[in-house]
């Protein structure tokens, strides 16, 4: 059975992504290495994926019927790991191991190494293979579960991503839906001036694929979005977040920089103050 956990409001839901932003703070300082800017600008997709659109349970984390969430893109992986960890699926306690010696909580996820973690990730370009290989499965089983891949912008610049994308459209993958972060940084620099993606909406429709874009910050529309991929029957689904790198943190906001290095000391107590004082309000509206 899926967990009937934590029923949320928007406002409450607003408030636990901003619980996730300052978790994933102290857990980048305690570390001493690791990225801010991804995880930082995807708190708002996890929330309104762990909390209101996948069908699982932190108590049972290898329930049969539950829907699968493949991250590709593995060094956002503080981002999972203080989202599985605000959800239920291990003390929050144990976030402060990251990427320490026999910690659980490694660099990028590693399966079987922590409740909740559904692939391996390390190289970018693999996940929407391995989601691929999940939801044709579950269509030959003719299961209901469904499977969300969730992709940097910056691995559309590898080949095996559009093979994947060619395989899930010419097999009518439509339990298959990827979210995009569309943050427009990657660790060179800006990915126009790196490899230009645009227009991506364009590209991964001509490969038989249904695609929607949503501001990657506003958590109703990430839902209304996920529902309305699983009301297409005949196609899979990109939904194209728009994020802000490093949202919430001012100093970290679109600033390249920030794609794979931790906040020091004072760099963390003016986030966590930057976090703090967001409240409920709609911040990014």
């Amino acid at each position: 059975m899926p967990a009937q956990s934590h029923p949320k409001t928007l406002s409450e839901l607003r408030e636990t992504a901003t619980h996730v932003r300052q978790l994933i703070v102290q857990m980048l300082l305690t570390a001493g290495s690791g990225h801010s800017a991804g995880p930082l600008g995807m708190a708002d997709v996890f929330t309104a994926l762990y909390f209101a659109v996948l069908q699982h349970n932190p108590k049972d984390p290898e329930w049969l019927e539950r829907d699968r969430c493949i991250l590709s893109n593995g060094h956002i992986c503080p981002v999972l790991y203080a989202t599985l960890a605000t959800a239920g699926y291990f003390p929050q306690t144990e976030l402060w191991t990251l990427r320490k010696f026999n910690s659980r909580l490694q660099g990028h996820p590693h399966l079987s190494s922590l409740p909740g973690i559904e692939n391996t990730s390390g190289p970018l370009g693999q996940g929407l293979s391995q989601a691929c290989g999940l939801a044709m499965t579950f269509k030959m089983d003719d299961k209901n579960n469904w499977v969300y891949a969730v992709l940097s912008d910056g691995e559309h610049q590898e080949g095996q991503t559009w093979e994947a994308y060619l395989f899930a459209g010419k097999n009518r993958l439509s339990n298959l839906t990827v979210l995009i972060d569309r943050n427009n940084i990657q660790i060179d620099g800006f990915t126009e001036d790196v490899m230009p993606l645009d227009s991506l909406r364009n590209k991964i429709e001509s490969f038989g694929w249904h695609v929607l874009e949503v501001d990657g910050h506003n958590i109703r529309a990430i839902i209304a979005a996920c529902r309305q991929a699983q009301a297409i029957q005949e196609q899979p689904t990109a939904i194209i977040c728009h994020t802000i790198p490093g949202k919430g943190v001012s100093f970290m906001q679109n600033q390249y920089e920030w794609h794979g290095k931790p906040p020091d000391k004072a760099e963390a107590k003016r986030a966590l103050t930057e976090l703090r004082s967001l409240g409920h309000s709609t911040w990014w509206e």
